[in-house]
């Protein structure tokens, strides 16, 4: 049997550091592409079967690189691109829409909207020619529902639904699933406090009193789980919650 590959963006930290985590244990080979190079060869060297990819999604020609790469490593390998899980996105902000950051709200676009859209298209000839492709789009709820302050965010999270669920009529009679993942409130490192601009305190405030929020191996669970149906067995979308939040704008909090 080939290797089989799965190429995971946005890997150096969080869920996709996870993800990476929980798909070499699934036996994958995994792909492990970010910016942050030292991060990411800190990972892969802790993983059974790994390989990093120093990439900016944001780049057409960085990830034109990348896909010159990876298609090296499929070749040396003798192995398949079986699966590629768009996680790399991220949020900036949380101001109402009267006194947007519009830098912020372009830099949300074209990393979560346009990096998948860069990374997808890329790659789509190798996870063809595997005959069981999935593609992993990391959405967000929301992007299925609006809320005060997250006009931008949700502005890109709603813009990559459209773009999976487009995908999947599209490549619908071609071997590969496209499967949308929205998580709710995810505890990890960076998420919160990178959306704040390093204020600790904003970002701790988040999750204030939520006894189990979700953690990135739970989202790393959900993106295996999917991955490892049956290839005719297609998750359009799964929706995951923390038990703590019943809606986008009902949380309950112990305080």
């Amino acid at each position: 049997m080939s290797t089989r590959i799965a190429v995971v963006t946005g890997a150096s930290s969080g869920i996709g550091a996870a993800t990476a985590r929980r798909l070499d244990a699934e036996g994958f080979h995994v792909v492990a592409v970010a910016r942050r190079e030292d991060r990411l060869h800190d990972l892969v060297g802790s993983l059974t079967s790994a390989t990093a990819v120093v990439a900016d999604i944001t780049s057409d020609a960085s990830v034109a690189a990348m896909a010159d790469a990876l298609a090296h490593t499929v070749s040396s390998l003798d192995g398949s691109l079986e699966l590629l899980v768009n996680n790399a996105g991220g949020a900036v902000g949380a101001d109402p829409v009267e006194q947007a950051d519009l830098a912020g709200w372009q830099w949300m676009f074209d990393v979560n909207v346009l990096g998948t859209v860069r990374v997808t298209k890329a790659l789509l000839p190798l996870l063809e020619r595997s005959g069981r492709g999935t593609v992993v789009v990391m959405s967000s709820t929301a992007g299925l529902i609006v809320y005060e302050g997250g006009g931008g965010y949700a502005a890109a999270k709603h813009a990559q639904t459209a773009v999976a669920e487009t995908l999947r009529l599209e490549l619908s009679g071609r071997p590969i699933r496209v499967v949308e993942i929205d998580p709710g409130m995810v505890r990890t490192d960076e998420f919160s406090l990178n959306r704040f601009g390093g204020d600790a305190e904003k970002a701790a405030a988040v999750y204030a009193g939520v006894a189990e929020p979700l953690i990135a191996e739970d989202i790393a669970d959900c993106i295996a789980w999917t991955a490892t149906r049956p290839h005719h067995v297609n998750i359009d979308r799964l929706v995951v919650r923390p038990l703590a939040q019943a809606a986008q704008h009902k949380v309950h909090r112990v305080l």
